[in-house]
């Protein structure tokens, strides 16, 4: 397959700048709707950011198979063909739409590259910020600039438990095993949600943080930072230890420095 990851990411880009920095903070009640709870909440800007981003691949790679989280949303059946895609790109318009909708700047434009069930591209483009951290298999992990300019990015060393610093949803997780993680997150420094997790991975393989923790898996949420993490030196797992695939919507994640790590907070805190 020949692939021009770079051309993904500006299409994410131009898509952000045309349709969903326009409307940050420009938000009115009719432009906001609940899916499927308060936090769940999708915007006239990640309709219209989606739209663009799938006319755009639709002329340059028509052979793809297009999954956005707005496109399931309207026709569910889609994401039943992402497992036996030969070539699709999975698309998160606005990652972290509960912040944009109130007005804050911690948000994210994703996608990721899928080939007969494999992840091998992933990017997550930062509006604010103007700057992209993107992977493809086996190429390691880079922030990149318009400007042209890359920095290679690695996940920071590994800690002990008690020093540990990371994020993690207490808001997705089971409601038998809610209380006893959250109990068990005084065994770290410090645990945190930034309800963006385009941001999240980001400082992850920044070198800022420890680990991340999910349980909600839609692929549109995880496909790229968790490739980006694995090529910047990190381990991921899903809870039951098992491998991380493009198809799962459910069963844990578990993001960390290395294995090791994995096995401490699998054991010590993530007790689902």
């Amino acid at each position: 397959m020949t692939f021009d990851a770079l051309e993904l990411a500006n299409i994410l880009r131009d898509a952000s700048r045309a349709e969903a920095l326009p409307r940050f903070r420009r938000l009115d009640a009719s432009m906001v709707h609940t899916k499927t709870e308060a936090i769940d909440l999708v915007t006239e800007a990640d309709i219209a950011t989606e739209q663009v981003i799938k006319t755009r691949i639709a002329q340059w790679m028509p052979e793809a198979l297009f999954v956005g989280e707005e496109s399931v949303a309207a026709d569910p059946a889609l994401l039943g063909r992402l497992a036996d895609a030969d070539l699709a790109i999975v698309v998160d318009p606005i990652d972290g739409t509960a912040n944009y909708a109130a007005g804050m700047p911690l948000f994210a434009c994703m996608a990721a590259v899928v080939s007969g069930g494999e992840t091998v591209a992933g990017i997550i483009y930062d509006p604010m910020g103007d700057d992209w951290i993107m992977a493809e298999r086996g190429g390691g992990a880079w922030l990149r600039r318009p400007n042209g300019e890359a920095v290679a990015l690695r996940v920071a060393p590994p800690l002990p438990l008690e020093d540990m610093v990371g994020t993690a949803s207490a808001a997705y997780m089971p409601a038998g095993s809610r209380a006893r993680i959250l109990q068990n997150s005084d065994k770290v420094r410090l645990m945190s949600n930034f309800r963006c997790a385009g941001h999240e991975y980001r400082i992850f393989v920044s070198g800022h943080t420890q680990f991340s923790c999910y349980n909600k898996l839609m692929p549109w949420d995880h496909l790229a930072g968790v490739l980006i993490s694995q090529e910047a030196g990190g381990y991921a797992a899903r809870i039951d230890g098992s491998p991380y695939q493009p198809h799962h919507v459910d069963g844990g994640l578990l993001v960390t420095a290395d294995r090791e790590s994995w096995d401490v907070l699998r054991r010590e805190v993530f007790t689902f």
